[in-house]
């Protein structure tokens, strides 16, 4: 006796139908798309230029250096520049470092406390708070530097980096509380409320519910803080007196502006000096564009 196993017959599901594409383009819409790209391709070298040259003057050999070759290739590539330079480099970078890092790290907290309260925790007057912080982003740095400097002579500070650090924070706080202000008005309210029901007061929300999902604000926030304070040379120049303090944007000035330019030790000092802020870019880059555009939409 034979038996026959029954086939399961699986339904295939129905192939979609390709959508058709009903736009009518214009016969002139390939070449209008070939010269979109041509021009971005062209502003492209346009912006490599200068870090070609840069990168090509700063590995020349000191005999090779003219304003006539600078677009040519080294015949042999040499680290002197970079050689001669570091001595002269090395303790402007560490006090760059020294003064971008926390100037950067606590005005983001800073900024993200303030953001918060203005944002999710309205208290009498925050409107009125809000463009008044925002207030500071729009006063230049010259029309303050004279009440600044005599502040802080008399609070102890002018000379060293931490009146340099507790400016550059001062001064970092309207953009990050703008940045941090406009992520957190993106967080829904339903889940600060819920933070409420469960007993969680304004600090225990914004240690346990705000700051772990606000990674790209911080991102936007340190990396401007970070690029704003390491790019400095008029706060540096004026606050500090003690050249033990200069930080790297004084010392490049120093090379580049002598009396005679050694234009591969120029470069190479240029190259070093913008390293750490291209490696911060790299490595917060990715959360940039997400940070920068919450809370763009809200509303």
């Amino acid at each position: 006796m034979t038996t026959t196993a029954e086939k399961t017959v699986v339904a295939k599901p129905p192939k979609k139908r390709k959508e058709r594409d009903f736009r009518i383009q214009s016969k002139y819409a390939p070449y209008a798309r070939f010269g979109k790209y041509a021009a971005l391709l062209l502003f492209l070298v346009f912006f490599l230029m200068p870090i070609y040259a840069l990168i090509v003057t700063s590995l020349k050999d000191p005999s090779e250096v003219s304003v006539q070759r600078v677009w040519e290739l080294p015949s042999t590539w040499s680290f002197a520049s970079f050689e001669a330079v570091w001595p002269k480099l090395q303790d402007g970078l560490f006090n760059s470092v020294m003064l971008a890092v926390p100037a950067s790290i606590i005005s983001a907290l800073l900024g993200a406390a303030n953001g918060f309260v203005l944002s999710k925790w309205r208290f009498p007057g925050a409107d009125f708070v809000f463009p008044l912080i925002l207030f500071g982003m729009f006063i230049p740095y010259q029309s303050v530097l004279i009440p600044m400097t005599e502040t802080m002579s008399f609070l102890g500070l002018k000379g060293g980096l931490d009146g340099l650090i507790l400016v550059h924070i001062i001064y970092g706080l309207p953009l990050t509380t703008l940045i941090f202000r406009s992520y957190f008005s993106g967080i829904s309210d339903e889940i600060i409320e819920a933070a409420e029901v469960d007993g969680a007061g304004m600090l225990r929300t914004f240690f346990h519910v705000a700051l772990p999902v606000a990674p790209p604000a911080f991102a936007v926030a340190i990396i401007w803080q970070f690029t704003s304070a390491w790019n400095d040379f008029l706060f540096g120049a004026v606050l500090t007196t003690n050249k033990s303090y200069w930080p790297v944007t004084i010392a490049l000035n120093n090379i580049a502006g002598g009396q005679s330019i050694p234009f591969n030790e120029a470069m190479a000092s240029a190259l070093i000096a913008c390293l750490p802020t291209l490696l911060v870019y790299v490595l917060l880059g990715r959360f940039f564009m997400r940070g920068l555009m919450a809370g763009a939409l809200k509303g």
